[in-house]
């Protein structure tokens, strides 16, 4: 079943990625003349509407969109993509990134209106609880094993006075006015309830040297759906801090790479995606469309990378036909596309090398 909602999840991304091509092209009066569901071989012909073939095709992992004249086909003619304009061409190309980008905004939004994790001031509501954000190294917390994502079931000290809320500013109040003085914090983590003796220290935090402290950031998080309204708006800042962490580490394993030390131990490809969806599953709904929505942002700022047969890499291309204002010879583009399906390809038996390694240990 987790297998089947991998395929399901990448199958509906990389089709959402197609369509945004499909509407530039139709948009821009390019001829699409045909848009397939999985790869060939065809399995059979949904219709045919205008010059366009709807297909669905036997390999079920993604779709695609087969423009008249494109990039190294020597077609040309009426609604040919080479004999666009190279604006038109580039606007076809970057749809699919926005695509993506647009997937994951509704995604997110459809998770947030069944309720995920969420981070809130207001801890007035009973589905709100005071989760670890940090810890810091070297802390009393640290030492004790607590870690982020833990959460806060209550914190008292040795007389059984305990903050007179659980919010991140009671706890802090709470720990300051006790320091080098015991306290017991009991902690829930993957639904198991343990308790752990803290000494609030001095000298924990860098810049407060002189205030007690156990070396933790405290957060309010909240499960409760949203409303619809809400849960746009909601959306709107998640798929803006999701776009900027994957583009910040995308670019780390790139100068990592470039540097000769590559560090793939945080990649995950399609053996470790099973993994990670099926934990997602069994939160529920909401967390599964949230890790969609990630997955989809992944996949966007993955198809901007300056490499052949990517998105990022024809574009690169067709700046520089711009710059010498002719096209590129036809052997010469199919040449740079066989080397970008090379270095894809090397890229995901390494990756996929990584995810088996890292199950067996």
């Amino acid at each position: 079943m987790t297998i089947l909602l991998v395929i399901a999840i990448l199958v509906l991304l990389i089709v959402a990625h197609e369509l945004g091509h499909f509407i530039a092209a139709k948009i821009f009066k390019v001829r699409v003349e045909e848009f397939g569901v999985g790869y060939p071989p065809r399995a059979f012909l949904f219709g045919k509407v205008g010059d366009t073939e709807y297909t669905f095709n036997w390999l079920p992992f993604g779709g695609f969109v087969r423009l008249f004249g494109d990039e190294g086909e020597g077609q040309h003619g009426q609604g040919s993509f080479v004999d666009a304009k190279r604006g038109v061409q580039a606007a076809v190309l970057v749809a699919g990134v926005i695509a993506n980008i647009i997937a994951a905004y509704f995604l997110f939004a459809g998770a947030f209106a069944l309720g995920i994790p969420r981070v809130v001031d207001d801890g007035s509501s009973a589905a709100v609880h005071l989760v670890i954000a940090d810890v810091i190294e070297g802390s009393p917390a640290n030492a004790a094993g607590l870690t982020p994502g833990d959460e806060i079931v209550s914190v008292s000290d040795e007389s059984g006075s305990a903050p007179q809320e659980l919010s991140p500013r009671a706890v802090i109040d709470f720990v300051r006015e006790r320091g080098g003085e015991p306290l017991l914090v009991t902690y829930a983590r993957a639904g198991a309830t343990s308790s752990a003796t803290l000494r609030p220290a001095h000298a924990v935090i860098a810049n407060e040297a002189g205030r007690p402290a156990i070396g933790l950031a405290l957060v309010l998080v909240s499960n409760e759906p949203l409303p619809p309204a809400k849960a746009l708006k909601e959306s709107l800042s998640r798929t803006r801090d999701g776009t900027i962490i994957v583009a910040k580490g995308l670019w780390t394993i790139i100068r990592d790479a470039l540097s000769g030390s590559p560090n793939l131990s945080e990649v995950v490809g399609p053996v470790g995606l099973v993994s990670v969806v099926s934990d997602a599953a069994t939160h529920g709904v909401g967390n599964l469309l949230a890790l969609a929505g990630f997955i989809s942002i992944n996949l966007a700022i993955i198809n901007l990378i300056p490499i052949p047969a990517l998105d990022g890499g024809r574009l690169v291309l067709l700046g520089l036909e711009t710059v010498m204002r002719r096209s590129a010879p036809r052997l010469v583009a199919q040449a740079i596309n066989a080397l970008g399906v090379f270095l894809i390809v090397f890229l995901m038996i390494a990756v996929t090398y990584q995810d088996i390694a890292r199950l067996l240990s």
